[in-house]
Formats: structure tokens, sequence, C-alpha cells
């Protein structure tokens, strides 16, 4: 053999002993369960919320509402799974037993459940039909069962957790392979037990013995996740609210024991001791469960999406709950915009720009290709690139023959050896420069970031500061379509007109004339202002790439409200009544006895034939709704002429702008009496106060 040759063998051999002597990164901090690692990948799952206080109208069951209530005539568990499934979700969780303390299965120990209600004369069991339906749509199937117990007598006493876990002992063993575990916070108040109608109290942190509790789970069901905002913790947290967000730094990291304030709840700790993810809880709806004013109050395609991002994209996974229906289904319009919401998502995500770039990183561990820059975007999940164990910055750059358009970066970390990225940056090569377009914290499991649409031939990723040696499992690049939603339209105190559009890259055209609007008329950049008269506005959502419009929107309003002013209170507050914006609200104090008034000088003289009532649009403020009520106008806020009077019919279970007219008259001065609330004792709340002119 040629001296060369055997070099060139020699060298070869040498350097496929180095790649193989490469030592792999070790796992740094702690680390999530198999359990945790197969739920994090569901990402998307549904919550089911069903119980007898569907029937009642109440958040909250009391835990005596009759069994005869429990009688739907169209209960289909196989359309719940059915439109889960088409919405691209993973599994269900049900609430099996709420607050109320009604098992919609038919337990052994107790009679308030479905065996001893009308519905199938008694032989029912939801649960079981869920499940059924589950495995068929190939859905994992999750149970919620409430600790708290309106219901039963002993709740309160030892008593009761023999009870708790005996009812926890039938549902993790008759309904085969349980995901998750959903034990709710909501812990002693007011409630029926039993026929005592009290309060009681307890100690969450020690009444239900969280520690035996789980050992009681993970004996009977070895494959699940607990979710619990109580006591002791859990697999899963919940992250502090439930609209449907976490913080945009999220660690999967929390401490073993201790209190969790709301912003380690929102944002995990750094430097946890224990792995707890977050799992972003929220309804499509308002509330939990069905309410028929909530009909026209379903999330849109632009807050789902948001939430989305929000939630699976901030290393977090969607539990996204459907209130059925007091007749057994999910409402049609609820299935509607869920499915809008699964092609969205799909046409988002549908072609992966990274897969198709040349790949190379600014250092590899080892220089060994087993964790080379091809490993962050071969579709492998469990490679990874990697980077010597002294550094904690490194960048990665993707590089096309062609200019690619983007907005969308997803990034992901191998999460079964930890959570290590503590900042970093995405960079796109704009007209031979290097121009920073996001920059951003924690990654773990799944990152995406949102950014207006850019040409490159360029994206550079840049790891900024790490807690250990940076790993990256996965990188890819999006070119996500404009959503195009009808834009809404408001018009502030001061008379100018607002336009919100459901996708920031969507172009808004407007009239203020009442004609059509397009690409030939005022495109919108901000509050346009319109005068103080009358005034019809129509807008459109175009997306400039394709050319297509979205559905017209249009609203008319009557005179602006710059020079009112209220005068039957000094608080700054109220004139939230008049910004325009139906989501502010201002409500009077607490404690006055009706009747209240609401006094407004209009700063001028106008011919009124009508005023308009927006309740405040929060659900939980419905107490405060005005039921019945007295109008009067003056014109010289001394002698008053009552010009209407009545109810707002139904306004309680269609809190939406209430329009009274009567006979003309000249007023300067208008006034809004409140003479009944829904809730007796309730302070009158107000989103909007208007007039309606001649």
């Amino acid at each position: 053999m040629k001296k060369s040759a055997l070099f060139t063998l020699v060298l070869s051999l040498l350097v496929l002993l180095a790649f193989s002597q490469v030592t792999p990164p070790q796992p740094y901090g702690p680390l999530p369960s198999a359990n945790q690692l197969r739920w994090q990948k569901m990402e998307y799952y549904a919550f089911i919320h069903y119980s007898v206080n569907t029937y009642t109208d109440m958040a909250w069951g009391f835990g005596n509402e009759p069994l005869a209530l429990f009688n739907p005539e169209k209960l289909d568990c196989r359309q719940w799974a059915r439109i889960c499934k088409q919405a691209g979700m993973k599994g269900i969780i049900f609430t099996a037993k709420h607050h109320s303390g009604f098992c919609m299965w038919p337990s052994k120990y107790t009679e308030y459940s479905v065996k001893n209600a009308p519905w199938k004369n008694g032989k029912g069991d939801v649960v079981r039909e869920l499940a059924d339906a589950c495995k068929e749509y190939g859905l994992k199937f999750g149970v919620y069962l409430s600790p708290w117990d309106r219901n039963h007598p002993d709740y309160g006493k030892p008593e009761y957790i023999t009870y708790f876990r005996n009812q926890l002992t039938e549902l993790l063993t008759n309904y085969g392979d349980i995901f998750e575990v959903w034990f709710d916070g909501a812990n002693g108040g007011s409630g029926y037990y039993g026929g005592a109608n009290e309060t009681r109290k307890i100690d969450a942190k020690t009444y239900y013995d969280w520690p035996e509790t789980y050992k009681l789970v993970r004996k009977l069901q070895p494959n699940i996740v607990i979710w619990n905002d109580g006591g002791d913790r859990a697999d899963l947290r919940w992250v502090g609210t439930e609209a449907g967000y976490v913080g945009e730094t999220n660690w999967s990291l929390l401490n073993a024991t201790g209190d969790v304030p709301e912003d380690m709840l929102r944002h995990g700790v750094e430097n946890g001791n224990a792995w707890v993810p977050g799992e972003v809880n929220t309804s499509i709806r308002p509330e939990w469960f069905y309410h028929e004013r909530e009909n026209r109050k379903v999330k849109t395609l632009p807050q789902l999406m948001d939430t989305y991002y929000q939630s699976i994209g901030r290393n977090g996974t969607l539990l996204l709950n459907f209130p059925v229906m007091p007749n057994g289904l999910i409402h049609p319009q609820d299935e509607k915009v869920a499915i809008e919401f699964a092609n969205a998502l799909k046409a988002a995500f549908a072609k992966n720009l990274a897969a198709g770039a040349k790949v190379s990183a600014s250092q590899v561990r080892g220089n060994s290709q087993t964790y080379g820059a091809a490993k962050a975007i071969d579709a492998d999940k469990d490679s990874y690139w990697a980077v010597n164990d002294t550094s904690r910055k490194a960048s990665l750059t993707l590089q096309y023959a062609k200019p690619i358009s983007f907005n969308r970066f997803l990034v992901q970390e191998p999460i079964k050896l930890g959570q290590r990225v503590k900042a970093f940056s995405v960079e796109a090569l704009v007209k031979g420069q290097w121009q920073e377009i996001a920059r951003a914290t924690t990654i773990g499991y799944k990152r995406i970031l949102r950014f207006p649409t850019l040409e490159t031939t360029r994206i550079r990723f840049n790891i900024l500061d790490a807690k250990s040696t940076p790993l990256i499992s996965n990188l890819e690049i999006y070119n996500a379509p404009i959503i195009l939603a009808p834009p809404v339209i408001m018009r502030d105190q001061a008379g100018n007109v607002h336009l919100q559009s459901g996708d920031a890259e969507s172009v808004l055209y407007y009239t203020l004339d009442g004609t059509m609007p397009g690409p030939n008329t005022a495109s919108f950049t901000g509050p346009v202002k319109s005068g103080e008269g009358k005034l019809e506005v129509k807008a459109i959502a175009y997306n400039p790439f394709t050319k297509q419009k979205s559905v017209i929107s249009e609203e008319k309003f009557d005179v602006a409200r710059k020079s009112w002013k209220i005068l039957s209170t000094g608080k700054e507050g109220a004139y939230q009544v008049l910004d325009g914006n139906p989501h502010t609200s201002w409500h009077q104090d607490k404690g006055l006895k009706m009747p209240v008034d609401l006094t407004i000088d209009l700063g001028t003289q106008h011919m009124v034939r009508g005023f308009k009532y927006l309740p405040d649009q929060n659900w939980w403020a419905d107490a405060g709704i005005i039921t019945h009520y007295q109008f009067e106008v003056s014109i010289d806020n001394k002698t008053w002429q009552l010009k209407s009077e009545g109810e707002f019919a139904n306004i309680k279970n269609s809190p939406f702008w209430q329009d009274k007219l009567f006979e003309p008259s000249q007023a300067r001065y208008i006034r809004l009496r409140a003479l009944k609330t829904v809730q007796e004792g309730a302070a009158p709340g107000y989103a909007e106060i208007d007039i309606i002119t001649q």
C-alpha cells in the first residue's frame, strides 16, 4: 500500500474514532417524566363541561339541583368526540363530577347521580359513553373530579376523603386508560351539604391529604398525569389565568414545596427543583358551562389563533373547553369556529421552509456529525444540534438559493435533557444587512414567534444565553397566510374612528359616507378624525398578497360625545361609559339604594328620539345589569320629562345593545335611572350609554 493511501486511511480512522468518542450532553436540572413527555406531545385537547347546573343557568351548582333536571333529549358523546377529532384535538377531559356533587356516572357511593335521573330511566352512564366514543375516534380520555362537593353531607369531615377516594377509584378502574385527572382548586363554601344549607371551610393544603391521593392515582393509572392547583405539587400547573395564555417567559419548573405566587404560575421558576409544566385552560365561550346568552360571544378565529400562539407557542399545552347545551350536544357555532381554527392551523403550518435550507452552525459539539447543525432541521425530534459544554452562546444559519417569504419561527429543545435556553433572537438578511426581527426568552418544548412577513435568503437563529449547554432538537420556518376577519369598528368619545383587525398584516380600508370600501378608498393607519356629527362607517380587511377581501363591517354612529359631561358623579372611571369601547365598563358605588341615576350633560341641545344602553360585557358582572329603568330628558337640568320606562327584556340572557325609542324631544340633559338590576342590591353597571337623535 502506498504511503499516501495509508495516511488517508489512518486519518479517516482517527476522524471516525474522534466522532465516536464525542461524549453526549448530560441532562441538566429537573427532567420531565415519561408521562409528562407523552402529555406535552399531545399539545391540544378538549375540556367538556356538562352537569345539572347546565339546566339552571349557573356557573356552579349549589348541590341541591333536582335530579329530574337531567334528561337530555339528544345527548350524543360521539358528536363531542367527532368534533374534537375534526378540531385537531388529541383527547378529552370530562367533568365527571363538578362542585354540585352530581355524578355523571352511576356511582355506587351516592344517590346523587345519573342512576337516579330520568335520562335513560336511570340506566345511563355519560362517562362510559364518552370513554367509548374517545376510543372509537382515537382520542385519549381524561376525567375531572371536583374535590369540593356541595351535595355531600360529610364534606369538610374526615369521612368525606374516603368517599372522594372511592369515587376516584371508580373512575380510574372502570373506564380504561386515563391520560389525565383534573382536581379543581375551588374549595369549601356555601352548599346544600345533605340539607344542612351552610358554609363550610377547609384547609385546602391539608384536608385532602394529596400525597396519599396521588399514590392511589398512580397505582390505579401508572401512565397518568395529575393536574391540581391546590396544596401539594402535582405533575402539571395552572398558569394563573383562564384567559388563554401563559407568560412569554415560561419555565417548566417550580419548587416542589412552598406557596406559588401568581407570577410563578405564569412564568415558572428558572431555578426550580421540580418539573411542573404549564397547562393553559380556557373556554371557547366566556364561561365554562353553557349559557344561551353567550351564543354571540363564542371566541373568534383570530382570538383562537392568539390563544394558540400564547399557549402551545409558549411552551404550554392548550386545554380548550366546549360547554355542552341542555339538549346534550355541542353548539353548532362552537363546532364551526373550532374546525375553522383547525383548518387555519393546518394552513399556517402547511410547508416547513426550513426543510429546503442549507444549514450551518457557529460551532458543533466535538465537530461531530452526531450533533451537527443538520440535526435541528432533520424532522427527527429525538436528534439535536449541540455545542461544547463550555458554550452558552451559539448560532444556526439557514441559507436559501432563492428568496423566501416567512412570518413564523418555531424552535424546540430536547426537554428530556432539561430546559436550558434563557434568551435568543432571530435575524434575517434584508437588503444585504442583518436585521433582528424577533427576540425572546425561554424555548422549552416549543416556542413559536410571529412577525410581519419579510423576504430573505438567510435566517440566523442566535442563542444569547443558556443555563447549560444549549441543545436544539427542531427548527421550522413558515409563511402563514393572513386571516381575514371583518374589522371591528369603534368611535371614541372625541369622535375618532378606530378599526381593529384580526391579523396585523391585513390592510384595512374604510369609508365614512356609507359607500363600499376597497383598495381605491382610504386605508386605516391610525385613529380617523370624523367630526361630531352622525356617521356611517364601512370597512374591510384586505390581503395585499392574494387580493382577497373580508366580509364588510358596518357601524352607524350618532353624534359624537366629545362635549358630554357626567354630572351625577365626579369619578374619572365613569367616563368609560362614553369612551366608545364596549370592553371597558363602570359600576356605580356599592350600597346605593335604588333608584340610582346616571345624569349626563350633552353639551348642546339635540332633538333626541331614543337612547341606547350596553351593559357590562364581563360575564361575571352580570349581577349589575340594569333590567328595569326610567329615562328622562331636560333642557335646563331643572325640569325633567319622563320619556321611557320599563324593562330591558331578556337582557340577562342577551346582554347586548338595548335601543329604546320615544317621541322626539329637545334635550341637553339626559338621565338614565336604574330601578332594578339582575341581582337585588348589585351596583348598576354600564359599558356604554348613547342617544339616538332625529
